[in-house]
């Protein structure tokens, strides 16, 4: 006879392991306990020492497909004559170290049950068992309990108290039990906060009028969202004005896979990423039909699509005729609304009904986005489903460290013990909400954990309210540290920290902003890099933006200041160019005074603004209703039989670009633009191979313009075809979102 004790770390909780370890206990006829505790799951088995040994087995190899297990400590113990197992009530320990739980889509096993008449759960609006539901988002503190969570509010009626301690029923232990007797309830309200009806009313009356085209906010798992029908122009149209978004492509919520196949052309990696449990919007390309509204994406080639994740998502799509605009309730550049208070107050104009519920969120949370990239999903934005994110380390940290993240797209980043924890997506912290936001993220961590950082890393750029609120910790808490790391130089150590990468690299951080060293706005850089330092190989050669913040929403611009350093303003005058076009003759003169001067145009080596210069030149835009439009629109363009691409130079460690606008203004004389804007991709691609040949390093690739897939496939069809050993971000987002795991990568390895 033996009793052995196993201590487990990982993503062990919320996520039904208790009942698996407690039907497997049974299996094998053995006595023990199994509890929750703020560092993970404690088992204690006591039996046979053959059967000991068969559930040890079998709880390696199934475990592995159920969760994420990070350690296991074993050790044995006294006997205590236990026959039976039971699963005790969590224990809290002086520390915490377990893993938040993270949410998932509902799984088939509630989707039958949501449509079986018969089951108890038939329509049951928050159908979910221990292998889906709410998790992250409803979690206060740790253990995963339902005390600890927003159903802490609602007490189980005695069916789902019996289900919840039946072991035979999948949803014995679930924290999130409910059905129609208990679970939390949904109101459907006018704009006026007039209650019109509630329960499966609620979803009938909402359908109904999505259906005559009113724009309905809806709460879903990670805060609301805009929904309106997507093959109803008038209402995309009404939901762009109302929420003055002019141009920006909206996501589209589908019934099922068959039905966007109407819409879009997958392949088989996309329809397995739409399909799979996080249910993230997939970046694919669009058909030519006219099954859904032309104004949900104008002329970008590509649509976001997703699945409903939820069960009232899915009993919705039981009453409405189309697919689903599903966009985050929000204002621009503030954060996703999580309270009807809120959506009252702050998009009381823009939409005609809401759909609440009184269960609240607790951490709000987006939906994650992600594109496929040789053949392997890209995550870009960082939500639902992915996060929080852990990273494991082959060590333990003496120090605990918060790295603070960007400006825009921000992320933070907690290191304690042996562990990297990144936060979902906050968002741009423009706004006092979206900072507020911001504070509310990091205090949520910080308490979840016990966290006082000894290490704060920022951005050197001291504009930013992150790095701001870095210093003020410093003035308040005299012994905290704080490490500023370059932009561009955090963007290669994300990449690096994603495939624990500990060697020298050449680094491409091409991106749209971020402080250089020289005082300079970088964004075109190429670095040798390790873990401990960098070095600036070569960069885009530096060119003004005139207008400062204004050129980055006026490609016109910077087109015009790309001109400026090869034309002389009389030459320019008399280009037969779109740029040219796009300006009163006056203003081009006062911008060339401007530009001479140096008034207010900053020095750049962006190539994201690069890419708008010349999205300009070729016509394709004059002025930036979104961020990103510039390279969505020439990605549009592309044609993949064109192959030639421009001329470019390196001179003194720095890219010139002056043959290459030379030979795209002689294009357009003859050709149209999207034989341009093909080369002009091609020639970015090019040049980047073309400076990796002349280095032994492996190339990581970073920065926002890698978000442009076709820029990227060509690359990596290149590197592939030479076998050199590249990198880019997969599970980590490339863009500002990965600049937290690069500052916390930087203070565990190069300090």
């Amino acid at each position: 006879m033996l009793r052995k004790k196993l201590a487990l770390t990982g993503v062990v909780q919320g996520v039904g392991f208790r009942p698996f370890v407690y039907k497997l206990a049974v299996k094998f006829n053995l006595g023990g306990e199994i509890k929750n505790t703020q560092n993970g799951v404690s088992i204690e088995i006591e039996g046979e020492n053959q059967k000991i040994e068969d559930f040890l087995k079998e709880f390696k190899e199934k475990s592995k497909k159920l969760t994420r297990i990070d350690s296991i400590k074993e050790e044995n113990l006294d006997l205590k004559s236990e026959n039976s197992f039971m699963i005790k009530k969590s224990v809290f320990d002086e520390s915490k170290t377990a893993l938040l739980p993270l949410d998932s889509a509902i799984c088939p096993k509630c989707l039958r049950d949501l449509n079986n008449p018969k089951s108890r759960y038939f329509k049951h609006l928050f159908t979910a068992c221990v292998d889906c539901g709410q998790k992250y988002t409803i979690t206060k503190t740790l253990p995963y309990d339902r005390i600890n969570t927003a159903m802490s509010e609602f007490k189980p009626c005695k069916e789902c108290e019996k289900t919840y301690n039946n072991p035979s029923d999948r949803r014995y232990f679930a924290q999130t039990i409910s059905c129609k007797n208990c679970s939390p309830k949904v109101t459907f309200f006018d704009r006026e906060k007039n209650a019109l009806a509630s329960g499966l009313d609620a979803i009938k009356k909402c359908a109904n009028e999505i259906n005559k085209g009113k724009i309905v906010a809806i709460k879903s798992s990670g805060g609301f969202h805009l929904v309106c029908d997507a093959a109803n122009k008038k209402a995309v149209k009404t939901l762009r004005e109302r929420k003055k978004r002019a141009k920006k492509p909206f996501a589209v919520m589908f019934k099922n896979i068959d039905e966007i196949k109407k819409a879009v052309i997958l392949n088989k990696q996309e329809e397995k990423a739409i399909a799979s449990k996080q249910r993230p919007i997939v970046l694919v390309r669009k058909k030519s039909s006219d099954f859904l509204a032309k104004e949900i994406a104008f002329e970008v080639d590509k649509l976001g699509v997703f699945l409903p994740s939820t069960a009232l998502e899915n009993i919705l799509f039981g009453y409405v005729k189309n697919p689903i605009i599903s966009t985050s309730a929000n204002i621009s550049e503030n954060p996703i609304i999580t309270n009807s208070d809120d959506i009252f107050k702050k998009l009381g104009m823009v939409i005609d009904f809401c759909l609440d519920h009184d269960m609240q969120i607790i951490n709000a949370c987006d939906d994650s986005i992600l594109q496929i990239v040789d053949k392997k999903p890209q995550i870009l934005r960082l939500a639902k489903g992915y996060a929080p994110k852990y990273i494991k380390l082959d060590f333990k940290l003496t120090k605990k460290i918060l790295a603070v993240g960007a400006n825009q797209k921000n992320t933070i980043a907690l290191a304690f013990e042996n562990m990297i924890i990144l936060s979902p997506y906050i968002g741009d912290l423009d706004t006092i909400d979206s900072f507020e936001y911001f504070e509310k993220t990091l205090n949520f961590f910080q308490n979840l954990y016990d966290f006082k950082p000894d290490i704060i890393v920022c951005d050197k750029h001291n504009g930013y309210k992150t790095a701001q609120w870095a210093k003020e910790q410093k003035s308040k808490y005299k012994n905290i540290e704080i490490v500023q790391i370059q932009h561009h130089y955090a963007h290669i150590l994300a990449c690096m920290a994603e495939y624990d990468l500990d060697e020298k690299v050449l680094g491409f951080a091409f991106d749209g902003t971020g402080a250089g060293d020289d005082e300079t706005i970088w964004g075109g850089e190429v670095f040798l890099a390790s873990a401990k330092e960098y070095k600036r190989v070569l960069n885009i050669k530096p060119f003004r933006l005139i207008g400062n913040e204004k050129a980055i929403k006026e490609p016109k611009r910077v087109a015009l200041s790309l001109l400026f350093d090869i034309f002389s303003l009389e030459e320019i005058k008399n280009l037969k160019i779109p740029t040219i076009k796009a300006f009163e003759k006056n203003e081009i003169d006062l911008l060339h005074a401007a530009w001479q001067k140096g008034l207010n145009s900053p020095m750049t080596s962006s190539m994201g603004r690069v890419f708008d210069g010349f999205a300009s030149i070729m016509g394709v835009l004059q002025t930036l209703s979104f961020e990103g439009e510039s390279g969505l629109l020439m990605e549009s363009l592309y044609d993949k039989k064109i192959k030639e691409f421009y001329s470019f130079e390196i001179i003194d460690n720095q890219i010139d670009f002056k043959k290459m606008v030379l030979e795209a203004i002689d294009d357009l004389k003859t050709k149209d633009k999207k034989i341009a804007a093909s080369k002009f991709i091609n020639t970015i691609a090019e040049m980047i191979f073309e400076i990796s040949s002349k280095y032994e390093e492996p190339v990581v690739l970073s920065g926002g313009v890698f978000q442009n897939k076709t820029l990227l496939n060509i690359v990596c069809k290149k590197f592939n075809k030479t076998k050199k050993r590249y990198y880019f971000a997969k599970d980590i987002p490339l863009n500002d979102s990965g600049i937290a795991l690069g500052q916390i990568y930087k203070a565990i390895k190069g300090i």
